[in-house]
């Protein structure tokens, strides 16, 4: 029977990735720029993410703040279909009854909008254009730039989410069962939602707490073809350039980003669960 159910879990996944990136996207576009921009020696700089944000409106709209939302929609919804369903599945073998990297093609379309110093015949038009471009400059390897320190930053975030996820989830239950053990009834459709807000969103704040210098390197590994490839070799370079804030450049926006985004795929992830019949403890 769970196998027969455990395509359920990756639905349920799946549902929670696109709500990501619906919520998310702008958040992150903003970020991408000012960890690429603002940790450069020379060019374009942002007094902070509303100045960044007003830029973008500014000079390409709505749209701007979903460059490379096309691709990210397809990634993010492999990536929290394979995130959340490994997760339950691994759970619940636990109990006896892992999210992949940020597409590399989604950064470079989200540093070039019109604000980037890239000259405009090497632009990209679309997802496959810059796909296309990026192999014949690099090659395939070129697509894969920044695995490593993706990996770190997977592995690492990941842990600190999923830990402050199911800790503050058990601990606000707990309380609400003890209210109601006083005889105070609680809607649970209301209850469920106002849990999976605030433990989805502390989950997110806490996994970009603890990785956004990781994140910052991979941004500039994917978008710098002559960086190197090794994150701590990149944050020592960032940090004789910027300092400290260089390394968590993009800090504003990402926490901004982290508590709606994930607290949106975390409702989404439980509300699908249930509407597929999947009982959770």
């Amino acid at each position: 029977m769970a196998e027969a159910s455990a395509y359920k879990e990756y639905l349920a996944g799946l549902a929670a990735g696109i709500a990501t990136v619906v919520v998310g996207h702008p958040f992150d576009t903003v970020k991408v720029k000012l960890q690429k921009h603002n940790t450069e020696a020379h060019g374009i700089k942002y007094r902070n993410a509303l100045h960044c944000t007003s830029r973008i409106l500014k000079n390409e709209g709505v749209k701007g703040l979903y460059r490379g939302a096309t691709s990210s929609f397809v990634g993010m919804a492999v990536e929290g279909s394979l995130f959340f369903g490994i997760y339950s599945q691994t759970k619940q073998s636990l109990q006896g009854e892992v999210r992949s990297s940020r597409p590399q093609i989604q950064c470079r379309m989200q540093v070039q909008g019109t604000d980037s110093l890239v000259l405009k015949h090497d632009r990209y038009s679309s997802p496959l254009d810059c796909a296309v471009k990026t192999i014949k400059t690099e090659g395939v390897k070129g697509i894969f730039r920044g695995g490593f320190a993706t990996l770190l930053r997977e592995s690492i975030g990941n842990s600190a989410f999923f830990c402050t996820y199911e800790y503050s989830r058990y601990y606000l239950r707990s309380q609400l069962n003890s209210i109601s053990s006083e005889h105070i009834a609680l809607p649970t459709a209301f209850s469920d939602i106002g849990i999976g807000i605030i433990s989805g969103g502390l989950g997110g704040a806490a996994f970009w707490s603890t990785v956004l210098p990781l994140d910052v390197a991979k941004t500039v590994i994917q978008t710098s073809p002559d960086a190197s490839r090794n994150p701590f070799q990149i944050l020592s370079s960032i940090y004789r350039i910027a300092g400290f804030r260089g390394c968590y450049a993009g800090l504003n926006p990402t926490l901004a980003r982290a508590f709606p985004a994930n607290a949106a795929a975390i409702v989404a992830w439980e509300f699908s669960a249930k509407m597929l019949g999947i009982k959770r403890d």
